[in-house]
C-alpha cells in the first residue's frame, strides 16, 4: 500500500495548538460517544433477544432505535476516521506519485481533500433544512401508542458530524497544499 501521503505534521505554531487540541478533543469525544452508543445497542439487542426468548415479551422500539442509531454512530465517528487516516480510500496512485514527485502527490492529495470538504459542505447544506423542518414539525419515528422516537436529535448529530468532517477535510487540505508548495 505504501506510505500515507498526508502523514500527521507536528504543530509548529503554538497559537494554533489550543484550537487544534480543542477540535481534536471534540472529534475524539464524538468518537467515544459513538463507541459507548454501540455498547448500549449491544446491551439493548441482547435484552430484547432475552425478552423474546425467555419471557415472550420483546422491547418495543428496538428496530427504530437501531435504525436511527446507525446513522448517529456513523456521523459521530466519521471525523475521527478522517483525522486518523482510516477513511476507506485507494491511494495506490498517490503512493506511486509520491515516490516520484512528492509535491505533485501533495497537490493531488490537497485537491482530493478539498473535494471531500465540498462534499461535506453540500451534505451539511442539505441537512440543516431537514433538521429545522424536523424540529418545526416535531417529526418522530415509530407508532403512536406503541413507541415513538423524536427525529431531530439524530439530524442534529448528522449536522454536527458533517460540520466536523468539513473542518477536518479543510484542515488536512491546507496542510497538504502547504507541503505541495514546499513550505
Amino acid at each position: 500500500m505504501g506510505s500515507r501521503v498526508n502523514a500527521p505534521e507536528p504543530v509548529t505554531n503554538p497559537d494554533l495548538l489550543p484550537i487544534r487540541s480543542a477540535f481534536g478533543r471534540l472529534i475524539v469525544g464524538m468518537n467515544a460517544l459513538g463507541s459507548v452508543w454501540i455498547l448500549m445497542l449491544v446491551l439493548l439487542v441482547t435484552a430484547d433477544a432475552m425478552g423474546r426468548s425467555f419471557f415472550a415479551h420483546p422491547i418495543a422500539g428496538v428496530t427504530e432505535m437501531i435504525q436511527v442509531s446507525i446513522v448517529g454512530i456513523v456521523f459521530l465517528q466519521l471525523a475521527d476516521a478522517i483525522r486518523n487516516g482510516k477513511l476507506t480510500r485507494a491511494d495506490s496512485f498517490l503512493s506511486l506519485l509520491a515516490a516520484r514527485r512528492p509535491r505533485a502527490a501533495q497537490l493531488c492529495e490537497g485537491v482530493f481533500l478539498l473535494l471531500g470538504a465540498v462534499y461535506m459542505a453540500l451534505a451539511l447544506w442539505g441537512t440543516v433544512p431537514l433538521l429545522l423542518e424536523s424540529i418545526e414539525r416535531k417529526s418522530y419515528l415509530g407508532n403512536q401508542g406503541v413507541f415513538t422516537l423524536i427525529v431531530w436529535p439524530i439530524k442534529a448529530i448528522t449536522a454536527l458530524g458533517l460540520a466536523a468532517c468539513l473542518v477536518e477535510f479543510l484542515r488536512q487540505a491546507a496542510r497538504a497544499l502547504r507541503r505541495a508548495k514546499g513550505a
